[in-house]
């Protein structure tokens, strides 16, 4: 709603935004990134999406339509937060004193957590971050939506403290907050309801050096470096970002799902197949040590393959595979943009290779055969509120190939529109036949990579 009334602002036209209830925090929160803070914002008294039609004109035309007038006629007027001058403090400034407990509930206090305590990011701690890396601690690796903060090297090193990172582990870190600070990834939307949550993937000599976990159990808790640096992200996002669920009302995901592991490639099981590896498939040499973010809305059960045949595997990983994306496919359609990741267990590649099926292939067969009917795309899409979402006309205006063609609604159209959208990343248990699949969000949290900078000497 906030992007619309930028539009209109800049045009010269007064604008008064609408949205549903509960939204006004996060709407402020947007319009504050967009330079419309001023924007008088109307809420829409219940949900309009299970609201019946009769109900929602009447909402409309009784409650909404004359608030939306009031608004208009009376201007707008700048809404601020009147900031507490005792949180204020510098880069450096000591802001608490006192036992791990007292740290403990200042930090609670002020919402500089997750729900768990955390390491104190006391100078000393920080100052050994900042020693694994050679620049200066005030640069800005890009500013943050919704609070558009600077995220600085300093400020990446003290959160990395918080998580329970290592400091050989900051060069990580700081390639991780280049990936969600470039505007391609739009992180101001990881905020939005379908709760997507970013996935870090790790490949490269990286893991080997600094002990990231890419076997069996590779996405559970419990190998100090996966779960830190990805319990890292998430505090980063609330703390620089300004991502908080209410009563912060900026993090709107309506259920919402959170992980605190970072996904490893596992490198020894690429090299005995000779596929290239993960960065390789990102654009970067293969001597490289590369991260890479991108959302996750939402995970396939366990995908066990087994048979005598290619085509035993390729059916258990199109279905299941297929099945946690779903209608919610129509987003990639609508949007341009659709990266579903496939975590492969180093077995299932093995067999797949003795078959003679290569990354190349694996991809080529998913994206023609996760296939769903055009209606449960359209229902989907309704129902999440794309409700212009129309398939059959952007086929016909050639937006999409040959395949999306027709009439029917219940014609089987492919779920990933190009094949190479599709990554491919080697981990997980090598004695059993497992895989699983992760569903990205379309423009949300696109895959976005950084090499990995040496540390200083």
């Amino acid at each position: 709603m906030m992007r619309a009334a930028a539009t209109a602002e800049r045009a010269g036209v007064p604008a008064v935004a609408i949205g549903g209830a509960g939204f006004e925090g996060m709407g402020r929160a947007v319009g504050r990134s967009l330079g419309v803070g001023h924007v008088p914002i109307v809420s829409y008294p219940g949900v309009i999406l299970t609201d019946p039609t009769e109900v929602f004109r009447q909402k409309m035309r009784e409650q909404v339509a004359p608030a939306v007038v009031e608004a208009l006629v009376a201007g707008a007027t700048t809404v601020t937060e009147e900031p507490d001058e005792s949180w204020d403090h510098g880069p450096t400034d000591v802001v608490a004193r006192g036992d791990l407990d007292a740290i403990t509930e200042v930090f609670e206090a002020r919402g500089w957590t997750d729900g768990l305590p955390i390491v104190p990011p006391t100078p000393e701690r920080v100052a050994a971050f900042l020693d694994h890396t050679r620049r200066d601690p005030g640069d800005v690796l890009g500013v943050l939506a919704p609070d558009q903060r600077e995220a600085t090297v300093r400020s990446v090193a003290v959160n990395g403290v918080m998580a329970g990172c290592r400091p050989a582990d900051l060069p990580v870190l700081l390639a991780i907050v280049e990936c969600v600070a470039d505007p391609v990834f739009r992180v101001q939307d990881a905020g939005s309801t379908p709760g997507w949550e970013p996935l870090v993937v790790l490949s490269g000599p990286v893991v080997e050096r600094l002990g990231f976990h890419s076997g069996t159990g590779a996405m559970r808790v419990g190998r100090r470096a996966n779960t830190a640096v990805g319990r890292f992200l998430r505090l980063y996002l609330r703390n620089v970002a300004g991502l908080r669920i209410p009563p912060g009302q900026t993090d709107q995901g309506a259920i919402a799902s959170t992980w605190h592991v970072a996904l490893a490639e596992d490198d020894e099981a690429v090299r005995s197949l000779g596929w290239p590896s993960f960065r390789v498939d990102r654009g970067f040499d293969d001597g490289d040590s590369v991260v890479t973010v991108q959302s996750v809305v939402a995970v396939s059960a366990p995908i066990y393959s087994g048979g005598e045949t290619a085509a035993d595997h390729l059916d258990a990983l199109t279905t299941i595979f297929g099945n946690a994306i779903g209608p919610w496919a129509y987003t990639g359609l609508e949007f341009g943009a659709f990266h579903p990741l496939l975590v492969l267990g180093p077995a299932v590649a093995r067999a797949l290779a003795g078959f003679g099926v290569d990354k190349d292939g694996l991809r080529a067969h998913l994206a023609e055969h996760m296939r769903i009917p055009v209606r449960q795309l359209q229902a989907c899409a309704w129902n999440v509120g794309s409700t212009s979402f129309d398939l059959d006309a952007s086929a016909e205006a050639g937006e999409l190939d040959e395949r999306y063609a027709g009439t029917d609604p219940d014609r089987l159209v492919p779920m990933v529109s190009r094949a190479a959208d599709i990554g491919i990343v080697l981990a997980g248990n090598a004695s059993r036949n497992q895989s699983r699949g992760f569903v990205q969000n379309h423009v949300q949290g696109v895959p976005v990579s950084r090499r990995i900078e040496e540390e200083s000497s």
